[in-house]
């Protein structure tokens, strides 16, 4: 056992969201989220040979599906603890769902950000009406500042992915995956999911469970910080490992959560980790072939597949741009990069 091992005793686990309860959220977001739709690109069927459904959660309420997650767990705390706000930490697309549920629900929120989070994230979510506090990444713990904060309060902390109602919202993005296939007379074969802490992943692999049972799902994460790859691969959770570097700050978790794990290790058929090259060709192929805006952690699935990291002929994927919340500095920076590998 080496030192990026994280299987350490730890208390019984709440149970996961069932079906029912993705069902459920789908109710409570109804008019709320965006029911995004499933795209088709004759020119990306083309490059690769099948057919690719993709799922544009970039242009989803706060340009992410965080919202989805965000807004059902809110929507969960009882009426008698609400005037108390919540806590959350995040580096910028959670942080927006939560300062965005909380705004509609009309509750104060605090959100844990790191300092050199990408600037338009900490902008957006102070526009939601968020009181946003900095820390250092490098030396400070997100978690053990959240949780003094919400001591402080007496709130209720919205963890962004290591929760049962977090799941259960994320896992909507999943079922309008599968219905929307079904009305286009589509058979999946398989889906490729954005995977930071594992909250999107699972949630979709219940739903798709369920309803398109044949379809394999694959994590797709990038390189240095595929936890969940590694960690299916061994059996159990472990953690990145020290000192590595990308770009798609968005899925830079340490370790998979030990509740999405839970479902993960059961309902995926395998993992992807994809480079930070590749992930910049992907932008650029989004931005000049699907005319869509995706940040870092959002073109990982595509860049999965642009990269032939998954073989998609005569076969029918789909898959997810989970965000599109990314500096012009970075997403210019990327696209004219990823340019020259396409």
């Amino acid at each position: 056992m080496n030192s990026s091992d994280v299987s350490t005793p730890e208390a019984p686990l709440p149970a996961p969201p069932s079906y029912e309860d993705i069902l459920a959220a789908a109710d409570r977001l109804a008019g709320k989220a965006i029911m995004t739709p499933l795209l088709e690109s004759h020119a990306l069927n083309a490059r690769v040979g099948g057919r690719i459904l993709i799922k544009p959660e970039t242009l989803q309420r706060t340009g992410s599906f965080k919202f989805r997650g965000a807004y059902n767990r809110v929507s969960l705390i009882p009426p008698t603890e609400r005037a108390a706000g919540v806590v959350a930490y995040s580096s910028g697309n959670h942080a927006q769902g939560v300062a965005a549920a909380a705004a509609l629900y009309g509750i104060p929120a605090t959100i844990v950000m790191p300092a050199d989070a990408p600037a338009i994230k900490i902008a957006n979510t102070r526009g939601y009406g968020a009181k946003v506090e900095l820390y250092e990444r490098s030396s400070e713990s997100r978690e053990a500042r959240a949780e003094v904060i919400a001591a402080e309060l007496g709130a209720t902390i919205v963890r962004p992915y290591d929760d049962s109602g977090i799941m259960a919202g994320q896992g909507t993005c999943g079922l309008e995956i599968a219905r929307q296939a079904e009305q286009l007379g589509a058979h999946l074969d398989a889906l490729l999911v954005c995977c930071g802490g594992g909250g999107l992943t699972s949630g979709c692999a219940i739903a798709l469970a369920e309803m398109s049972p044949q379809t394999k799902v694959y994590s797709v994460e990038p390189e240095g910080f595929d936890d969940t790859r590694r960690s299916l691969e061994g059996g159990e959770r472990v953690a990145n490992l020290p000192g590595q570097e990308s770009f798609c700050d968005a899925l830079l978790s340490p370790t998979p959560g030990a509740l999405t794990f839970s479902v993960n290790r059961r309902l995926l058929a395998g993992g992807i980790a994809v480079s930070d090259a590749e992930v910049a060709a992907a932008m650029a192929y989004a931005f000049s072939t699907l005319k869509l805006v995706v940040e870092p952690g959002g073109a990982v699935s595509l860049a999965a597949l642009l990269a032939g990291k998954i073989d998609a002929r005569d076969k029918t994927l789909a898959l997810t741009l989970s965000g599109g919340n990314v500096d012009p500095e970075t997403h210019a920076r990327a696209v004219a990069a990823g340019s020259a590998l396409n």
